[in-house]
This record gives C-alpha cells, structure tokens and sequence, in this order.
C-alpha cells in the first residue's frame, strides 16, 4: 500500500522537473491548471485527503486541447467516484486512497475512470512504507538519484546518455526560436529526480450542485525483490518518459495496454527514518533523515543531517516553524513566501540535503 508520501517542491519547481515530451518527441513544461497551483501546499509529510500534485493530458479539461500536452493539477487524495450521492465526501465509507492493479475491473470505484481514460501520475519526492516488526520501523523509497538530474526522461536515476542527446539535438532542428528561447530561459531541471506513480482519478460534484472536486487514487502492485522485506505491495511506479507518455496518452495508448505498463519494478532506493515520522501532523525535514542502523528512537547526526542543519540555519535566520498544510500565510517548508505570495525557492530542500555534492551543501559546509 502507499499511505504517505513527499512532495517538497515549490509549484514552479514542479513545473520544471515534470517537462515530458509529447508524441512528436518534442520538449513541454506543463503548466499549472487554473487556481491549482494555489491548492497545492509543499509538505514533508502528505496523508490521505490532502492535496497532491498530479500530471494528466490537458484534454479532460479542454475537450479541444491535445491529448498529448500535459496539465498539472492538484487533486485530492482518496478517489470518490462520480456516482457517489452523499453530500459529503467523508461518509464513504470505504478506503479509496489505494487500489490494487489486479482489481481495477472488478470494481465500479475503479473500472468506470479507468474505461474512460482518467489516468494520471502522481508526482512525489518518494513515500513512506512501514516494515511490519515488534516496532514498525518506516523507510522513505525513492528513485536513485545522481549527482545532477534530467527532468521525467531520466531513468534508473541516472542521466540518459548519447540516445537522447541525439534526441535532443534532432528536436533543437524542429523547434521554433520562441520555443528554443522558452527551452532555455527554463533550463534543465538539476534538482530532485521525481518519483512518477500510476493512478487514477475521478470527478465528484455534490448532489445539490456546486464546484467539482477532483480526486486521485494511487494504483499499487506487488513489492519487488529489494522492497519485500518492507511490504508486500508497492506503487505502480512508472519509470522514464516513455512510460509516463504512454500512460498518460490515453488516446493513443488504450486502456487495457496502459494495465500493462503497472508492474513491480525493482528501481528504488529506501532509507530507515525516525517514527517521527509517524504522526501525519509531523511536517519537517527530520520526517526524512536517514536513521542510522540500530537506532530505533532518535536518529544520530550524520554528516548529510548536520549539513542540511548548517544549511537551514545559515540560509534562513530566525524561526523556520513549520505550519500547518492548511497554512495560507506562510511556506509550508517554513520559509517565507515572496513579495508575489509564492514559495520561496527553499522549498527545494530535499534535493539540498540528501544531494551531497549539491552547491548549498557546499556552502553549508563552509559555515
């Protein structure tokens, strides 16, 4: 199962490190759908019934659009279904914050949007996972990352080689000067390598009319070989662009080929942390510092944690109080917000720390 995850990026820096391409091969950033970027809120620590940030083609909200370009949207975690007639979301009274891969036919929660191609990804720093002992001990899973990062083509965690500077080369003949100039005002995303999560999702509205609310379910599989010591299933992780593109397609990619792109996929890397963790209102960076082995309750100051500390501290003076996701004064990360009320672009602060070679760390280090 997946009951908690991470999304520490700032919206534009989701903006940036979610470009994927379209059918023709060439390079897009999606853009934020109306409002939602104001929806979303940065968290170390996201649970079910708050809202995440999700990648899907721009068609289920313009019917003239493409299929193939690429919206965000901030959704809300735990799907309910278009049929459902209570006036509050919160009586169902089943879980639909997961949904099992060998299942989505059988039941209508799931079947109806995956018919209809209401497929989306779900875009998190990693998840948390609970090994099942005397004590649960949580591990936060990602994707490997390497010492600088492309944005969704990179896979494996590492930089894709020759093949796709070819690409790359080949798009730069096809794009427009306004297209070359957009590509590099943006530059290429170097921060944290996403995790890309398969899911789908629905659109609700009340019984006695109203706005429409949108909701996401995260689709889980088998665990793979490196994970099973920690659970038996796992989010169907979908790695690189090509699979992203084709899951989020579904014009092109029906939906009975898309069920064949959800598989255990042995691509991960995990780390023990603290049981700090564990309550859901905990929101700091020490939700995901490594535990050092044999360590159960509080985690030992590793030269990674005491430079992310040294970075914290010298970059932001004052208080750096973590607020609240429903916080609407302040950055969740627990910096200030910019004189056009955004994120500060601390919220990056994931990519910062576990990223050792990363020039904040650097400077971390010399203070």
């Amino acid at each position: 199962m997946c009951g908690r995850t991470a999304c520490t990026l700032a919206p534009d820096e989701l903006s940036r490190a979610s470009k994927y391409r379209d059918r023709g091969g060439r390079r897009r950033r999606p853009q934020w759908r109306d409002g939602d970027s104001e929806k979303y809120r940065p968290s170390y620590n996201k649970s079910p019934q708050s809202h995440s940030p999700v990648l899907l083609s721009r068609k289920h909200f313009d019917k003239e659009a493409p299929v193939d370009e690429c919206v965000l949207a901030a959704m809300r975690w735990g799907l309910v279904p278009a049929w459902f007639r209570e006036n509050d979301p919160k009586k169902m009274q089943y879980s639909t914050s997961n949904c099992r891969s060998e299942s989505l036919l059988e039941k209508k929660s799931y079947k109806d949007p995956l018919l209809k191609g209401q497929r989306c990804v779900i875009l998190a720093d990693g998840f948390y996972e609970w090994r099942r002992e005397k004590e649960k001990q949580p591990f936060f899973i990602y994707f490997p990352q390497s010492q600088v990062q492309g944005s969704l083509e990179a896979t494996k965690g590492q930089m894709v080689g020759t093949s796709c500077q070819d690409a790359q080369n080949q798009e730069s003949k096809e794009e427009t000067p306004a297209q070359a100039e957009e590509e590099e005002k943006d530059g290429e995303w170097t921060g944290w390598r996403l995790l890309t999560i398969a899911g789908l999702f629905d659109s609700w509205t009340p019984p006695g009319g109203g706005e429409a609310l949108y909701t996401y379910t995260v689709i889980t599989v088998n665990a793979s070989p490196s994970l099973q010591s920690i659970h038996d299933r796992m989010p169907a992780v979908l790695d690189g662009e090509e699979e992203v593109r084709r899951w989020l397609d579904f014009g092109e990619v029906r939906s009975l080929d898309a069920l064949k792109l959800l598989q255990s996929k042995d691509t991960l890397t995990f780390h023990p942390v603290s049981s700090f963790v564990n309550n859901s209102r905990n929101n700091s960076p020490e939700c995901l510092q490594p535990l050092e082995p044999g360590i159960k309750k509080e985690p030992r100051p590793s030269a990674s944690s005491t430079m992310m500390m040294s970075w914290l501290h010298s970059t932001t003076p004052g208080k750096r109080k973590v607020p609240e996701e429903d916080t609407k004064d302040k950055d969740p990360l627990g910096g200030a917000k910019d004189e056009h009320g955004k994120p500060s672009k601390e919220a990056g602060l994931l990519q910062k720390w576990l990223l050792p070679n990363s020039e904040n760390n650097k400077r971390a280090k010399n203070t």
